[in-house]
C-alpha cells in the first residue's frame, strides 16, 4: 500500500471512531471491557496484573484530535523509527527549464549548493523522517525566488508551508555562515589590480576598487514603539551598505542598519569605513555619491562642476558609480522576496537581515558560476525611489587635494 493509499485509509477509519481499534476508554468504574490489540499493536500504558489488565485512562478529546496523530505515525508505520532522509522532490524527474522558472536557478547550480551546504542542514533526528538537504534548498530557493510561502510551491516539493519556513531558516543560517567565504575584497596585488583594470574600462575612472551605495529593504514593523526602522519615506525598512566590483560582484555587504540612518551615518559607523582607514589599499579609493562625504579613499562627484575637467570627473563618476544600481535591480528582479512585490519581508529586522545577507550570498555564487548579473531582466515593483539627500561637502583638506590631483592628471 503506498503511503498516500495508507494516509487516506487511516483518515477514514479516523472519521469513524477512536483511532487505534479496540483501544478505549474504561467503562465504569472496574474498567469493565478487556481492552483489543490495535493497528500498532496494545497501546501505551497497558500493564498485566495477577487477576486483570489495567487499561489507560484516554483524555475526553474529540475525535478529531485523533487525525493528525494517525497522519504523522504513518511514516512509523511504513519506514519505522530512527533517522531516515526524505525524498519528497528529485531533481533528475523535472527538466532545467521547470527549475529555472520554479527557484530561479538551474539544476547544475542547485547540485552546488547541496555540496556546499548539505553538512549543514543534515538533522538527526529520532521522531520521524527528516527533510532532506536536497528538498531544503529548493524550498529555500523558491522563497527567495518568489517572496511568498505560496502552497503550490510546498505540494511541489511534498512539504507544509510550516516545514518551507522552517527549511528557508535553516538555508539562510547555512548560507549566512558562509558569506565571508563568497563575499570580500581581492588580497593579492594581482587580483587588486586586476579590479581597477575592469573600473577603468567602463569609463576611465582610474584606481577604483569598488563603487558603494545604499538600498532599503522594507520590513514588517518591529513594534509600534520602535521608530528606529522607519525611513523618510514613513515605512519601516533595512538599510544595506554594498560595495560591488565592475561585473556586479559583491566584495561588502551590511545589511542590518535601521532604515532611519541616513546613508552617511550608515556609513561612519559601518565595518567598511574602519576596514579602509586602517587596513585596505592606500593606492585607491571607492566611488560613493552625493549622499555620502567625500574621503581619501571614497570619491564623490562634484557639486557644481565649472571646468571640462570637472565635467568630464562627473560624466566618468556617474558611468562607473552606475554599475552599483544595476547590481541592486539585478538583485531585486532574481530575489523577489526583497523587491516588495509580495509585500515586507515578514521577519524581524535580524532574521531579515539574514534574509538579505543569505540572497547577497547566493548571488555572487551564481556570478562564480556564470549565470551573468545582468542577464535577468527588472520586472514587476522595483526599488523605492531614490530618497532625497543633501550634497555632502568634506571638510578632509587631503581628500580634496587627492581629488584635485586626480581631475588634473586624469581628466585635464
Amino acid at each position: 500500500m503506498s503511503y498516500v493509499k495508507l494516509q487516506k485509509s487511516l483518515l477514514e477509519s479516523c472519521s469513524r471512531g477512536p483511532p487505534w481499534g479496540a483501544v478505549t476508554a474504561p467503562r465504569g468504574r472496574a474498567g469493565g471491557q478487556r481492552a483489543g490489540r490495535g493497528l500498532l499493536g496494545a497501546g501505551p500504558g497497558l500493564e498485566a496484573t495477577a487477576g486483570r489488565r489495567r487499561q489507560p485512562q484516554r483524555p475526553p478529546w474529540p475525535s478529531a484530535m485523533a487525525v493528525p496523530i494517525a497522519v504523522l505515525d504513518c511514516d512509523l508505520l511504513l519506514y519505522g523509527r530512527g533517522h531516515r532522509t526524505l525524498d519528497r522532490f528529485k531533481l533528475e524527474d523535472v527538466t532545467d527549464e521547470y527549475l529555472v522558472s520554479t527557484y530561479g536557478f538551474p539544476r547544475q547550480f542547485i547540485y552546488y549548493l547541496v555540496d556546499l551546504l548539505g553538512a549543514s542542514l543534515s538533522h538527526p533526528t529520532q521522531r520521524s523522517r527528516a527533510i532532506s538537504p536536497e528538498t531544503q534548498i529548493l524550498a529555500a530557493l523558491g522563497f527567495y525566488t518568489s517572496g511568498s510561502f505560496q502552497t503550490r510551491m510546498g505540494d511541489a516539493i511534498g512539504i507544509s508551508q510550516a516545514s518551507m519556513s522552517r527549511c528557508v531558516a535553516n538555508v539562510t543560517e547555512a548560507l549566512v555562515e558562509r558569506a565571508s567565504q563568497f563575499i570580500h575584497f581581492p588580497e593579492d596585488e594581482a587580483a587588486v589590480q586586476s579590479l581597477k583594470d575592469d573600473f577603468y574600462g567602463l569609463a576611465g575612472m582610474p584606481g577604483v576598487l569598488g563603487v558603494v551605495d545604499c538600498t532599503h529593504v522594507a520590513i514588517k514593523a518591529p513594534n509600534a514603539e520602535d521608530l528606529s526602522y522607519v525611513n523618510r519615506k514613513g515605512l519601516h525598512s533595512l538599510n544595506c551598505l554594498m560595495v560591488c566590483d565592475a561585473r556586479g560582484v559583491l566584495l561588502s555587504a551590511e545589511t542590518h542598519w535601521p532604515g532611519s540612518l541616513p546613508d552617511c551615518s550608515v556609513l561612519q559607523q559601518a565595518a567598511l569605513t574602519s576596514q579602509f582607514e586602517t587596513e585596505l589599499h592606500k593606492d585607491g579609493w571607492l566611488l560613493g555619491d552625493s549622499s555620502f562625504f567625500l574621503r581619501t579613499w571614497l570619491m564623490t562627484p562634484l557639486h557644481i562642476p565649472e571646468t571640462p575637467a570637472e565635467y568630464r570627473y562627473n560624466m566618468a563618476h556617474s558611468a562607473t558609480h552606475n554599475v552599483i544600481e544595476r547590481t541592486f535591480r539585478t538583485i531585486r528582479s532574481r530575489f523577489r522576496c526583497l523587491d516588495g512585490s509580495k509585500g515586507t519581508l515578514q521577519y524581524s529586522p535580524e532574521k531579515s537581515s539574514h534574509i538579505i545577507l543569505a540572497c547577497c550570498v547566493l548571488h555572487n555564487i551564481s556570478l562564480e558560476h556564470g549565470l551573468d548579473v545582468w542577464s535577468s531582466p527588472a520586472t514587476g515593483h522595483m526599488e523605492q525611489p531614490e530618497e532625497e539627500y543633501e550634497q555632502m561637502e568634506s571638510m578632509d583638506s587631503e581628500a580634496c587635494r587627492i581629488r584635485q590631483e586626480l581631475l588634473l592628471t586624469h581628466f585635464s
